[in-house]
């Protein structure tokens, strides 16, 4: 049986051809997903949706040029190849541009070990309202919660399927049930709400509903009563649920898009100490049944569990093919594409090395200070690292949580940030950035 992903994607190289290019690749993303989502009890919105996108790069020299639609008929992609071989003729030269050689690519991968996706037909839709109800019914239950602002269950799958002249052609599936609701408590100024939300590959791995609305209602309950925590340098313990964003603030200073422009903080940290010692970030980008797995990066090159920073020691960059050759270093398998334009450096699966406390332990021991659950903007200074932000948690005096709070800004260095942290034990195995709470002593408070 032919694969209608990988023949669209190799039209797309025959008209590349045609067109006069000297080298090209393509990708297709195709999905199909189905929601539901619920209003006080009622159907509130239920949508089916399919649909097949593509991206085509060309290179004429060493000019390049992307194009994306979603139109497959002959003549469109026809169109399109020459419209892009033109625009990569006029294209200022790019040294870094190019395929990988064909002795690099990916050649074998196991998909079935990687388990991306639930095989079968998409769920009854029915099921999903169900559940959503389930939810929304646990939620209410919550003394407290006043309405459940929103609750819904979806599924989806996507194929991907990427190929180029260099002679890679590979695909792979991916799938995913999902689950959330969010629940209010109080009203007018008073009001606050908050969530809780599950995505799983397989649907036998998915939480009870019932647990889902519950933790949305109690989180909800919990926040009722904010008020602005004092102005100060205080301990912060950034919980689970927002913890990967301090590992995402890393991850982003050491792509290789950052370092080969000289806009990262930690340009210059190689081999050098960037977090506690004892402490290790892995990737993991074939761990199974997890959302960033995959068989090949963006290039078609093979990907592979590797250490960035190793014992508190930054070890390496994350690169595609065009960021390591300005770097003189070769691509680390990392190049991640979309259907809009050419492939860029991107980190997938991560882990923390945890600790050996509880988050309980952390808050005893932090003293007086703040416990972070959740955040909005962010004011992130890329070249030096200095760090701002809107937080909303509890307070923590003698070890013990006090109240919840909101309407404060926390503020630091995120060189000198890393370099205190202490790892709890609370990290989510199932989740693609496996992080768990972390305590960041002596931040700046403002707040009442």
């Amino acid at each position: 049986m032919i694969d209608p992903h990988a023949d669209l994607a190799h039209r797309l190289l025959d008209a590349a051809r045609a067109a006069g290019a000297d080298a090209a690749d393509a990708i297709v993303i195709a999905g199909e997903s189905l929601s539901v989502d619920l209003h006080r009890a009622a159907l509130d919105r239920a949508e089916r949706a399919e649909r097949v996108e593509y991206g085509l790069r060309v290179l004429v020299g060493q000019g390049q040029a992307c194009i994306s639609a979603s139109d497959i008929r002959a003549e469109t992609l026809a169109t399109l190849a020459e419209r892009a071989v033109a625009m990569a003729g006029e294209a200022p030269p790019d040294p870094y541009c190019g395929l990988a050689e064909p002795a690099a690519l990916a050649r074998s991968w196991d998909l079935d070990a990687l388990a991306l996706d639930a095989p079968g037909p998409s769920p009854d839709p029915a099921l999903l309202e169900e559940m959503s109800g389930v939810a929304e019914a646990a939620a209410l239950a919550v003394p407290g919660v006043t309405q459940v602002d929103g609750v819904g269950a979806s599924w989806g799958r996507t194929h991907v399927h990427l190929a180029a002249t260099n002679g890679f052609s590979g695909g792979y599936v991916r799938s995913a049930y999902s689950l959330y609701c969010t629940a209010i408590v109080g009203g007018g100024l008073g009001m606050e709400r908050d969530y809780a939300g599950e995505s799983r590959v397989f649907f036998d791995e998915l939480p009870p509903p019932r647990e889902v609305g519950t933790l949305a209602g109690t989180r909800a309950v919990e926040r009722f009563g904010a008020r602005k925590p004092p102005t100060g340098a205080y301990p912060v313990l950034f919980d689970e649920r927002v913890a990967a964003s301090l590992i995402g603030h890393l991850t982003a200073a050491i792509n290789g898009s950052a370092v080969a422009r000289g806009a990262s903080w930690l340009k210059d940290a190689m081999d050098e100490r960037v977090l506690p010692a004892g402490m290790s970030l892995t990737e993991e980008p074939t761990r199974p049944r997890t959302a960033g797995s995959r068989p090949f990066d963006g290039e078609g090159l093979p990907v592979a569990t590797r250490l960035l920073v190793e014992d508190g020691t930054l070890r390496g960059w994350t690169l595609d093919l065009a960021t390591g050759r300005q770097l003189g270093l070769p691509s680390t398998g990392n190049a991640m594409r979309g259907t809009g334009g050419p492939p860029g450096p991107g980190a997938g699966n991560l882990r923390l090395t945890q600790g050996h406390h509880s988050r309980e332990d952390l808050i005893r021991d932090m003293g007086t200070g703040l416990i972070v659950t959740s955040m909005l903007g962010a004011s992130i200074n890329p070249t030096t690292g200095d760090y701002s932000r809107g937080a909303a948690g509890f307070w923590v005096e003698g070890g013990q949580i006090l109240h919840p709070v909101n309407e404060c800004t926390i503020a630091g260095n995120l060189r000198a940030m890393l370099l205190t942290l202490i790892p709890a034990n609370d990290a989510r195995q199932h989740l693609s950035r496996v992080v768990p709470s972390l305590l960041v002593e002596g931040l700046t408070l403002a707040g009442g």
